[in-house]
């Protein structure tokens, strides 16, 4: 963790920061183009390479990285998150317990969409209605999933008066 002049230390490394906004890209335009169009299709593929590359990072990436820095159990997300709402919850320079809870709900919801959405593209599982319902079921809940990632994110700068937008572009933050 180097610290520079500004009184920073760089938090998430360009490759997680480069994943997340690339992430962030094909599933808009995954959610906001035709289904069963090229533009659907591709976007899922690179969802999925991205969801490939992030579960070798996580283990191999740096110190913020890797998801022993930050992946817990539901029930130390859920008391970070009583201890949050009580006005007593700690900052954590990376992703804090309920953050990383949901970093792995959404590479799953993620996984799931784009598998099964590949599914329905092959011979064997062409007009299967299970698999279209998996994937309609599961871009529905990953929508929603995104929808409570962004809230916590905002509830979490606003609680520890930090911009964790700017730091996901930047990859640094105060100390």
């Amino acid at each position: 963790m180097s610290s520079d002049r500004l009184g920073t230390v760089s938090v998430w490394d360009p490759l997680v920061r480069l994943f997340h906004w690339s992430l962030v890209a094909s599933i808009a335009i995954a959610w906001f183009s035709e289904e069963g169009e090229a533009l659907h299709r591709w976007s899922g593929y690179v969802a999925l390479g991205l969801i490939a590359f992030r579960l070798v990072w996580g283990v191999v990436g740096p110190r913020y990285a890797r998801f022993t820095d930050f992946v817990r159990s539901p029930f130390a997300a859920l008391a970070y998150l009583i201890d949050e709402i009580r006005g007593r919850g700690r900052r954590y320079l990376g992703h804090n317990p309920a953050g990383g809870v949901m970093v792995v709900v959404l590479l799953v919801m993620i996984a799931v969409t784009g598998i099964s959405g590949w599914l329905s593209t092959t011979d064997r599982f062409f007009g299967d209605d299970l698999v279209s319902e998996i994937h309609e079921v599961s871009a529905n809940l990953l929508l929603a999933s995104v929808g409570l990632h962004v809230l916590g994110v905002i509830f979490s700068s606003l609680m520890h008066r930090e911009n964790l937008v700017r730091a996901m572009i930047t990859g640094r933050k105060a100390p």
